[in-house]
């Protein structure tokens, strides 16, 4: 799968074209400009367009060839998302629904019986004026699921949206909803990038 699949509970997605980690416990998203937290017992990955951290891989209980994450947190461009959206609320909004049919979809879990929004709303995001929506999804088959897709300007170029997606697993065996939170809170300005005009 291109980037954009799931990460989440779904299936897991490496960035397609990996870089060595550029900082000790944090994935790097070098077009974003970002880097992800690493939790302690998960495994980051940087890339060209594109991080990720995931943990907890599995065989999918839909397609037992495919490999599925407890908890996996993955971030890319608006634009290789094909959202042509101008603000973090819309582009936020408007990602979550395909961002939980691709973490927790038909082939995988069986499909999503209903979804409940957890949450919605404006968040600070390495220094950016971001904006989150969270659903808890329910599933036919496998683990329900907790997904959310959060916007924000990129710290290098403020006309250029970020979307970092999240889905965590529901069952003992994943990581709590807090992690979800911490990593969030954790998402910073990669080192080494800097604004136009600036100096890093």
């Amino acid at each position: 799968r291109g980037p954009g699949a799931p990460g989440g509970g779904g299936e897991s997605q490496a960035p397609e074209q990996q870089v060595p980690q550029t900082e000790d416990g944090y994935a790097t998203d070098l077009a974003s400009g970002i880097s992800l937290p690493v939790p302690d017992g998960w495994t980051g990955k940087s890339g060209i367009a594109g991080a990720g951290v995931t943990t907890g891989e599995y065989a999918c209980p839909g397609d037992t060839a495919q490999e599925c994450v407890r908890g996996g947190v993955f971030s890319m461009p608006a634009k290789a998302l094909k959202l042509d959206t101008t603000t973090a609320k819309a582009t936020a909004t408007k990602d979550i629904s395909a961002n939980a049919t691709e973490s927790y979809g038909e082939k995988i879990y069986g499909g999503i019986t209903s979804h409940q929004e957890l949450k919605s709303g404006p968040v600070s995001v390495a220094g950016e004026q971001g904006y989150l929506v969270r659903w808890k999804v329910v599933t036919k088959s496998g683990d329900d699921g907790y997904v959310q897709s959060l916007a924000f300007p990129s710290p290098r170029s403020k006309d250029t949206l970020i979307v970092v997606r999240s889905g965590f697993d529901i069952n003992t065996k994943a990581p709590e909803l807090s992690v979800m939170d911490d990593i969030t809170k954790g998402i910073k300005a990669a080192s080494g990038t800097s604004g136009p005009g600036t100096t890093a």
